[in-house]
């Protein structure tokens, strides 16, 4: 497997070298760089794009990566009112504008880097091979524990230039949870352990495309090792869920199919109270797996939401700077996708994200019936939908871009 040209060389060595990245404590440094210079060499490209430039050479930007596009300049319209609203300053517009270009402005640079020539069997191979380094690295981290090494090894200086919290750029063994849990996780070359969660599903179901029946199975052991290691409650829960909903989506033209459903559908209403009961004890006891954790999501949640009456079309455009003791000192506005931009973006920040990701459902839904890479990018998007609930997906597109290149590649390619 070769690069074939500037594109795919970039993309490949900076997905096989993550952990050299991260070791360096630059992951994120560099992927900023990444983006922000596929994004112009394209502007480039099709800049000086003719009528002459040979068809497997010229660049289409289709309506979905458009809509992605005028949607994450809504957020920063939106960030920018909220900003005014509370009179935040000139200096802080400007501080919290570059960190949307570290983050928001990811969700619609990397799927329009996939309108780049790039195959996707270049991205289902350097997922198998960070893979691989991962089973090497996840005994090296417990061993680590129990040798009682420090957790935290040293913070990259780069976090002096590079923004965002010191975490981005520290080198992180595992992560030990005590209280009412006593557990290790581990985080690896994420941030924190759910990030991980998050990675390891978009990465599962990238290595499963992969042709190379060695490699596929490596990647796949290697993707499932993450999210068991990371104790991701949601992660667990996308492994075992967003595959079969994907395939009951794409399948659901078939009549044996609809005819299931409507057998299924005929006994669960037979038998709604018992559904319901075991629903809501599914849910008590996905909680209590870790209450604590369970605990400060909701009482941030409510926070959020109490706090977004104040400002319900821009919000505040800022988190909270420092939670209260009561949150662990969180602030509000994390933990949640949509919670925190109802904070923070508000109303026009919600729907400016919402749009997209349902546009993007009917696109990828459509395709898919018919091609496989659609596929895929589907249940990319279901897994950023999923942890919408329990993450800020857009700090962490540093982690999962192949998956957003994916979703561009899948945008572009004709039924």
């Amino acid at each position: 497997m070769r690069p074939q040209n500037l594109e795919e060389k970039v993309v490949w060595y900076c997905l096989i070298g993550t952990y050299g990245l991260y070791f360096l404590g630059a992951c994120y440094f560099s992927i900023s760089l990444i983006a922000w210079f596929l994004t112009l060499y394209l502007c480039k490209k099709l800049w000086n794009q003719t009528e002459n430039t040979a068809t497997e050479d010229k660049i289409t930007i289709p309506p979905s990566v458009w809509i992605w596009i005028i949607s994450m300049l809504v957020i920063e319209v939106a960030l920018i009112m909220g900003h005014i609203d509370f009179d935040l300053g000139i200096p802080k517009i400007i501080t919290s504008s570059i960190n949307w270009a570290r983050n928001w402005a990811y969700l619609a640079l990397f799927p329009l880097i996939g309108c780049l020539n790039i195959r996707p069997k270049l991205l289902y191979r350097g997922v198998c091979i960070v893979g691989l380094q991962s089973l090497i690295m996840i005994p090296i981290f417990y061993i680590a524990h129990e040798l009682h090494l420090p957790n935290v090894l040293y913070s990259s200086p780069l976090r002096f230039i590079g923004g965002n919290d010191v975490t981005f750029y520290s080198v992180q063994l595992y992560v030990f949870e005590d209280g009412n849990v006593n557990q290790i996780r581990l985080s690896l070359f994420a941030p924190w352990p759910p990030a991980l969660g998050l990675v390891g599903c978009v990465y599962f179901l990238l290595s499963s495309q992969e042709t190379n029946r060695k490699w596929r199975l490596i990647g796949m052991l290697a993707s499932v090792a993450m999210i068991v290691s990371s104790v991701s409650r949601l992660g667990i829960l996308c492994l075992a869920t967003v595959p079969a909903i994907t395939w009951i989506l794409v399948n659901f033209i078939e009549p044996k199919v609809q005819l299931a459903a409507g057998v299924i559908s005929l006994f669960t209403g037979m038998f709604a109270p018992f559904v319901i009961d075991s629903l809501k004890i599914f849910k008590e006891q996905f909680s209590q797996a870790r209450a604590d954790s369970s605990q400060l999501r909701e009482v941030l949640g409510r926070m959020a939401l109490a706090g977004w009456k104040e400002a319900p079309i821009w919000g505040h455009g800022i988190i909270a700077p420092r939670g209260i003791p009561f949150t662990k000192f969180m602030p509000i506005g994390t933990h949640h996708t949509w919670f925190g931009l109802l904070f923070e973006k508000g109303a026009v920040g919600l729907i400016a994200l919402a749009f997209p990701l349902l546009w993007s459902f009917i696109d990828l839904l459509y395709k898919a019936y018919k091609n496989q890479t659609a596929k895929v990018a589907l249940s990319v998007l279901l897994v950023l939908f999923l942890f919408t609930f329990g993450e800020k997906i857009e700090g962490l597109v540093y982690l999962y871009w192949p998956g957003l290149i994916i979703m561009g590649i899948a945008f572009k390619q004709k039924i």
